[in-house]
């Protein structure tokens, strides 16, 4: 990786080279969600690299896959920008999880963990009352967690795996949301997580993709429900981002060592480099920013 110290969000810096091209070492796979304590090269989630500025002071924030990935880069940022945090990922992620704890009490900030399965919609009820009875409310929702299984053909994915992937991806954003907008406060934010795969879908990932066009679709329609309380909602679409997932099954193993060169930019992207775009979303700077997907994908063309 490029040699990031005294660097940070805000050096200038030549974007293709910023961090490293894949090669074959990439070429890992790990079983089951996927962890950073497993992953090589090691991410970049802004541990060294983001400096806040107090954008969030006093905020109440929950995120989803706090754990790792883009997740982890959001927790870090919001609580470098002042914010409180509960952190939400599945119990096997607890050794990440406490390393984004502790990043976010040497911030000087709350951190809650509290693992679970997104797919429970007890869970994702249980998330939200945390937050009202640690932190005294909720004002930032980031839907950060997904589920995301390559399969070459249509044959291959099993109703299980259909059902997992629209209850992680798309039922907990319901559930959710539905939960926090009873919490909210006017000037409150949500912001959710779709993809790339939503407006240029891969053909071994279906269902993902799927899912990720329906974030869109639900978060737009939500955005102009909720408008008239003071409560924006808005969209992170990240391109090919190195995160843990993406060894989990998430991209065939023998393509990893491609992964995102075919960007403009020629490189994937980081999981720092996705946070900026979080606390944009989630601060007041975006006061007239509602039901709009702000992507972030090394300048692959969208709608």
């Amino acid at each position: 990786m490029t040699d990031q110290a005294n660097l940070d969000q805000y050096s200038l810096q030549d974007p293709t080279t910023q961090y490293p091209k894949p090669d074959d070492s990439w070429k890992q796979y790990q079983k089951g969600a996927g962890t950073e304590q497993e992953q090589h090269p090691k991410p970049d989630a802004g541990e060294t690299t983001y400096r806040g500025t107090g954008r969030l002071t006093g905020r109440k924030a929950v995120v989803t896959g706090a754990d790792s990935g883009i997740g982890r880069a959001a927790v870090i940022a919001f609580a470098r920008e002042g914010a409180d945090v509960v952190l939400s990922y599945l119990p096997e992620e607890e050794e990440d999880a406490k390393e984004v704890v502790q990043l976010v009490e040497q911030a000087g900030r709350k951190a809650v963990a509290f693992p679970g399965d997104l797919k429970d919609e007890s869970y994702c009820e249980a998330l939200i009352q945390k937050a009202v009875d640690e932190l005294g409310g909720i004002d930032i929702l980031a839907n950060v967690a997904g589920k995301q299984q390559t399969q070459e053909s249509i044959e291959d994915i099993t109703t299980e795996q259909f059902d997992e992937t629209f209850k992680t991806n798309v039922y907990s954003l319901f559930w959710l949301c539905k939960a926090a907008v009873k919490q909210m406060q006017p000037g409150s934010t949500i912001i959710n997580t779709s993809s790339i795969q939503a407006y240029e879908p891969s053909p071994t990932l279906v269902d993902y993709a799927s899912t990720k066009a329906q974030i869109n679709a639900f978060s737009k329609g939500l955005a102009g429900q909720v408008a008239p309380k003071g409560i924006r909602v808005n969209v992170v679409a990240p391109g090919p981002i190195w995160t843990p997932l993406q060894q989990a099954g998430g991209q065939p193993t023998e393509a990893l060592s491609e992964f995102g060169v075919q960007t403009p930019l020629g490189r994937p992207g980081q999981p720092a480099e996705l946070a900026p775009a979080y606390v944009f979303l989630a601060s007041a700077e975006s006061s007239y920013v509602t039901g709009e997907t702000l992507n972030v994908n090394g300048g692959m063309p969208t709608p």
